[in-house]
């Protein structure tokens, strides 16, 4: 555990990545954040430097995460000029968890080895429960030799460790995974929409959904929020449209027509437009039930 660790976004994710890494005894050197009070603080229980330029990251670290919210925040972190995670990086690992483009991976891939920098996919399946307890499921894409040399770190973050392939391709499964996870999302909140429009008694109906086919992960996680409007935010409705969009745009580049992944996007939008984004995804059932948002 000589490694030292940085962490560029330390929100519910990377912030709970952290300290779970502190807690197997790695040296967590520095933290960094857009939100620099989020970093200031967390920097502050970690025992870590609270850095104010992304260079300064790189200088106090070996191995850096990154846990931003988008292909734009990526690459700017990754800049090729001005303050960015490249300056001075020869040697360093960059492992990269944001659910991003597959095109941006292997963007930041390129940029990165031009300085002489190492990078991986570390796309993660899981929630804010799994990220503080070391549970995640993580997909990883790179080379197959930097996963082996950071598979001790990652096992420490994760009891489903799988290496997908080459950079881009973990950003397609964890698209996929995301795409029939949504589907599946709006799917129970149309089913027990439905269910509470006929007047049927909701703990029963879900109770035959887990008894048949129409069992789900989902409806074990979201089946009785959905039906009790707690929307308490685990994974949003803003991560869900975007994550909705990233498959969209897969299928059309591949030339597969994707019509669930389509309307599950539309749903997802609309609660962007209506101001519930930053509900958890179990949210979109504000729109299927009676009385809720139309």
């Amino acid at each position: 555990m000589s490694e030292k660790i940085a962490f560029v976004g330390v929100g519910r994710m990377g912030g709970n990545m952290a300290r779970r890494l502190k807690d197997c005894g790695y040296k967590i050197a520095a933290v960094y954040d857009a939100h620099a009070p989020a970093a200031a603080e967390l920097a502050k229980e970690l025992g870590a430097k609270h850095t104010k330029t992304l260079a300064a990251v790189t200088a106090a670290a070996d191995v850096i995460f990154t846990v931003v919210t988008d292909d734009a925040a990526q690459l700017g972190v990754f800049a090729e000029t001005g303050d960015s995670l490249l300056t001075k990086a020869k040697g360093k690992v960059f492992i990269n968890c944001a659910t991003l483009t597959p095109k941006t991976h292997v963007e930041v891939e390129r940029r990165a080895k031009k300085v002489g920098a190492i990078t991986l996919e570390g796309c993660m399946a899981s929630s804010i429960p799994q990220a503080r307890n070391g549970t995640l499921y993580l997909m990883c894409g790179g080379n197959k030799k930097t996963f082996t040399q950071m598979k001790p770190i990652l096992e420490k973050l994760s009891t489903a460790l799988r290496y997908v392939g080459t950079t881009g391709q973990a950003a397609q499964v964890k698209a996929l995974v995301n795409m029939v996870m949504n589907i599946n999302t709006a799917g129970l909140a149309e089913g027990l929409g439905l269910g509470h429009a006929l007047g049927l008694d909701l703990n029963m109906l879900r109770e035959v959904f887990f008894q048949t086919g129409a069992n789900s992960q989902v409806l074990k996680t979201d089946g009785e929020d959905m039906q009790n409007r707690d929307h308490s935010c685990f994974f949003s409705a803003a991560h869900a449209a975007k994550d909705s969009t990233i498959a969209w745009v897969l299928g059309a580049e591949a030339g597969i027509n994707l019509p669930l992944a389509g309307a599950t996007k539309q749903q997802f939008d609309k609660m962007i437009a209506l101001g519930l984004g930053g509900l958890d995804k179990s949210g979109v059932a504000e729109l299927t039930f009676k009385g809720r948002h139309a």
